[in-house]
């Protein structure tokens, strides 16, 4: 007896949600990228769990999923080294202060 589709559709709703509003509500630039990640992950479960349960299972949602992994470990490495730039120009992380462009 497998665990139902639901259930993870579930799971990753909830994951979803809570990286959208803490990357909507947040002003701390780490925060608001822990977001982003959760959201992604959310999308990962979604992928592995349709490609297991979908129509025609097959290997093509995880290999999918890696993919997000890999995107998602790359813009982790450029947002994490643009924040310690800005750390070092501004002294803070937060996003309402980082308006170097505007000028």
């Amino acid at each position: 007896m497998g665990v139902p589709i639901s259930s993870y559709l579930l799971v990753a709703l909830i994951l979803f949600s809570v990286g959208l509003f803490g990357a909507l509500t947040k002003r701390n630039a780490i925060i608001v990228l822990l977001s982003i990640e959760l959201m992604l992950n959310a999308v990962n479960i979604n992928l592995v769990a349709f490609a297991k349960y979908g129509l025609y299972a097959s290997i093509t949602g995880q290999i999918f999923s890696l993919f997000n992994m890999t995107v998602a470990a790359a813009e982790v490495a450029v947002g994490i080294a643009i924040l310690i730039s800005l750390y070092r120009n501004k002294n803070t992380v937060q996003v309402d202060e980082m308006d170097t462009m505007k000028q």
